[in-house]
């Protein structure tokens, strides 16, 4: 049996101009993401650690941050568990890479030769790893745009070398009209053709798992969300290889090692007694590691004054972050409708028509926005106060 932790996309060193004062702060959760995974790696005893790409977010890192990863590196060598890494897209195998100005094995404490950190590059594929009886091909181009699929031509099929085959490719797996501008991108039907038994993947932040032919293949996601929308990032992926009466069997676990937990919740407006009353419910969730998405639905009360954007601003320190979406449907005032041969009469009448149009062509949107001109009209027409 063989175990294997992978991971990728970790992107230490980002920048994160858009998160202004919490830069720094994201800086550290998506360290301690690694350094989580480097821990579960030592407590599942694994044989391999894979990083399949952008372990850096770029390849201008100070000494200090590669001197780090390089720490977090020695205490799996120290454990004996080998670890494979693959530049990717960001910090890709170019002339100014960081893996050519830093020595990523001998900051670790390694002596020149060993096996126990690889880094595969263009001139250097793969590595054989004979006391895990395995093999493990690195995909990789010295430039970010790849000139080709990193699998043309590739099959390890006839391996003779070890029993388990292993890819690493930082790329995106073909999806018409979605990937083709991608740098790097390869297909299924390539990975099926492949002859590996495990194809550990990068480039995408969100776990996804799949086969193709005999080979599986994933992508681990980021182990801490790079931006606060990735709710499918958060995890790193243990590997079993397995022989079993006489057939190759690879399973996927997927392990959580990232703080930030995402959540949406659904508020029918319509149970909302007040804007506090909605701030004081929300409240009732705040977790600093909590990015929350709430939608509000549902026919919004004539008399109730909601204001998303100020509700925000009230729960902003109480979250990671907050969101608030307005989905709801303004309510129409109540009472008899004005005579059709007024003003007011033919406007409601006009606007009616309107929105069963828009209803019936599955414009919600402007169904909605109508709904509400619609609302704000008849209080005018009718001489009470609106608030815009």
């Amino acid at each position: 049996m063989l175990r294997v932790l992978h991971t990728a996309d970790v992107h230490l060193g980002a920048r994160h101009t858009d998160l202004g004062d919490q830069a720094a702060a994201q800086r550290e959760r998506q360290f301690a993401a690694f350094r989580a995974t480097i821990d579960l790696a030592l407590q599942e005893r694994v044989d391999l650690f894979l990083i399949a790409g952008d372990l850096f977010d770029s390849n201008t890192q100070p000494a200090r941050s590669v001197e780090r990863v390089a720490a977090e590196l020695k205490r799996l060598a120290n454990a004996t568990i080998r670890t494979v890494i693959i530049p990717g897209t960001h910090d890709v195998y170019d002339g100014a890479s960081v893996y050519r100005a830093y020595d990523l094995a001998r900051l670790a404490g390694l002596a020149a030769g060993s096996d126990l950190l690889t880094v595969l590059t263009p001139e250097r594929p793969e590595v054989l790893l004979p006391s895990l009886d395995a093999v493990v091909y690195g995909r990789v181009f010295a430039t970010r745009r790849a000139p080709r699929s990193p699998l043309v031509d590739f099959n390890a099929g006839a391996e003779d070398r070890a029993t388990w085959r292993i890819g690493l490719i930082h790329g995106a797996l073909a999806i018409p009209g979605r990937t083709e501008g991608d740098e790097v991108v390869f297909t299924r039907d390539e990975i099926a053709a492949s002859g590996l038994d495990y194809l550990a993947l990068g480039h995408w932040h969100s776990v996804l798992r799949g086969s193709a032919g005999e080979v599986v293949y994933a992508y681990s996601g980021a182990p801490e969300p790079v931006a606060v929308d990735q709710d499918r990032a958060g995890k790193a992926l243990l590997v079993t290889f397995e022989r079993r009466e006489g057939a190759r069997h690879v399973e996927v676990e997927e392990r959580t090692v990232g703080r930030t937990r995402f959540e949406r919740l659904e508020v029918d407006v319509a149970t909302v007694a007040s804007q506090p009353a909605l701030v004081e419910r929300l409240a009732a969730l705040a977790d600093p590691d909590l990015v929350l998405d709430v939608r509000l639905s549902g026919l919004l009360p004539d008399g109730l004054d909601l204001r998303p954007e100020e509700v925000e601003t009230e729960l902003v320190p109480r979250f990671l972050r907050i969101r608030l979406r307005d989905a709801w449907v303004p309510a129409l005032p109540d009472g008899q409708l004005p005579p059709p041969d007024t003003i007011a009469g033919a406007f409601v009448r006009g606007l009616e028509a309107r929105i069963a149009e828009a209803d019936g062509s599955g414009a919600d949107g402007e169904a909605a926005d109508l709904r509400e001109v619609l609302r704000l009209g008849r209080h005018l027409l009718e001489g009470r106060e609106v608030t815009l």
